[in-house]
This record gives C-alpha cells, structure tokens and sequence, in this order.
C-alpha cells in the first residue's frame, strides 16, 4: 500500500523542512519513501510544494503523483491544485492562521489548526509547518510522532542544529491536537507513538 501526501504554502514556511523530515521518519520506521520538492522562483513569497510517496513495499508511483491521500495547507493560495488531487477518504491539515476562505475538500476529512499561531506561542514564529506536520501525523497515522522528532534532529545541518528542539516542541504540539487518527493509513496498524 502507497500512501502520497502533497504539501504545499508559500517559501519561508518550511514546506520543504516538513517534507523532508516525514520522509525520514517514514523511512526510519521501515517504509520505502520518495520525496519531490519544487518552488517557483522567488524561495520567500512564491509557491512551494513537496510530495512524499510512502509506501509498505516496493515504491510503484514516482515521485510526481496525479492524486494523494494526504494533505498539508499552509497557505490558501496555492490549495487548489493540491485538494483537486486528493482522493476520497483522504485527510487534509490546514493552517487557519494563515489560510484564508474554503477549504473545499468535500470528499475526505479536514484538521484545521491555527499551525503558525500555535508555532508563534512556542516561541519559535517560522515552524508552523512543523506544527501542522504533527498534526498531520496525528490525523493520520502515518509515522509516530517518536519518528519525526528523531527526524527532526537529523534533517537540519549542523550550522542549524540548534532549531531541532524548538521544531520537536512544535511536532509534538501538533500532534497533541488530536486525541485520536481521524484515518488510519495503515489499517494494519495502529497509530505510531
């Protein structure tokens, strides 16, 4: 079984930082994982998305998927493209901080969390995805939180290694939103602590 999660915001909310620490707890937990960045141009202010493919076994699906099960809205300005491709049953985080108007995902279950607000309140205003991450693994069951704080610590270079705390406290935050997975990614497995 695959599971795609597409995440996507503006650059400089660490869209890329949250993609590449769920692919690492992903694969430090056993799974296969495929990630794909891109944003435009402009790094801070411009789009930016990521895709993590997940999966139990070998990977089927490259990198660059026409729909997802998965979701992480950090801006409502580049939403649209993303909850056009999620499938039904699928489960979206936003960041009601920062987005603005519908979600518009009818077809699955949506965590609406104020991601950069919370992120502000730990002192720590630029790891809101880190937040909406943890949520997001909460919602879903797709890694534990145990794995994205390892994650966490190794993802960052050493002149940034002293933002891996501050991004713990911020993943586990998230994922304390929520008292229980709204879906299971894994039916064969409870959600990962």
């Amino acid at each position: 079984m695959e599971r795609a999660v597409l995440l996507t915001g503006i650059g400089g909310q660490g869209v890329q930082l949250a993609a590449r620490t769920l692919a690492i707890a992903a694969a430090s937990s056993g799974f296969e994982v495929m990630v794909f960045g891109s944003y435009g141009g402009l790094m801070r202010g411009g789009n930016t998305d990521a895709t993590v493919v997940i999966s139990q076994g070998p990977l089927r699906s490259p990198p660059t998927v026409a729909r997802a099960w998965a979701a992480l809205g950090l801006h409502h300005e580049f939403w649209p493209a993303v909850r056009d491709r999620l499938v039904d049953g699928s489960v979206a985080v936003v960041d009601r901080s920062v987005f603005q108007g519908e979600v518009g995902v009818s077809r699955g279950h949506v965590v609406e969390i104020r991601a950069t607000s919370m992120a502000t309140d730990l002192g720590s205003p630029r790891a809101g995805a880190m937040v909406g991450l943890g949520a997001l693994a909460a919602a879903s069951g797709l890694v534990g939180v145990d794995a994205l704080e390892a994650a966490a610590h190794e993802v960052l270079p050493p002149y940034r290694a002293h933002h891996a705390e501050a991004n713990v406290i911020c993943l586990r935050t998230g994922f304390a939103c929520l008292d229980e997975p709204r879906v299971a990614a894994w039916p064969d497995a409870a959600i990962r602590r």
